[in-house]
């Protein structure tokens, strides 16, 4: 089996409608039977598909079509099957719940007193408030203090165990970095 484009009978429909390639050729690129092509041709086929540019999506160059267009025993070559798929998650934001929204500065509350080397920066970041709710909390000058439960935001599904465990180690590093600097203040070379 031949590599066929990406939407082969989309693709078929533009070639046809915009080259003068044989039925042929465009059914051995698109790995269609000849007669497919013919029926597209012919309007029979393909209704209301909307015809895919293959040029546009990189499977095609304009030269390519050329060459085939002049030799009809030329086959089109197509040029890029490679999709590229990211794998890489983004995080998105989600929406919280009004009744949910109580929750953030409950969480900041319980990662300052189980979590206490996490910066104020850190602890918004994962639980999506601001750094100055965050720094209130801690300094407990937060409007609503005196009415904050602590509760754990993994339970709460804030983020993941994933997220605090990166944070935390991102947390000791840093810390680890501090020593260190303050180790060559105090014993200079």
């Amino acid at each position: 089996m031949t590599n066929a484009p990406l939407m082969p009978m989309a693709t078929a429909v533009w070639l046809v409608e915009n080259t003068t390639l044989t039925f042929k050729q465009i059914a051995d690129f698109c790995n269609l039977h000849e007669v497919e092509v013919q029926g597209i041709a012919d309007g029979e086929v393909a209704k209301g598909i909307k015809a895919y540019n293959p040029i546009i999506s990189g499977q095609l160059s304009r030269e390519e079509i050329e060459l085939s267009s002049k030799d009809q025993s030329r086959p089109l070559e197509i040029k890029n099957t490679d999709i590229e798929i990211s794998n890489s998650e983004k995080k998105i934001k989600k929406y919280i719940p009004l009744s949910k929204r109580q929750d953030k500065p409950d969480s900041a509350l319980w990662l300052i007193k189980n979590h206490n080397i996490l910066k104020d920066s850190q602890i918004a970041k994962l639980v999506g408030v601001t750094k100055n709710s965050v720094t209130s909390i801690r300094n407990k000058s937060y409007w609503n203090y005196n009415n904050l439960n602590p509760k754990d935001p993994v339970a709460l599904n804030l983020f993941t165990q994933k997220d605090l465990v990166q944070a935390l180690e991102k947390a000791e590093r840093r810390i680890k970095r501090e020593k260190k600097e303050k180790e060559k203040q105090k014993h200079p070379i």
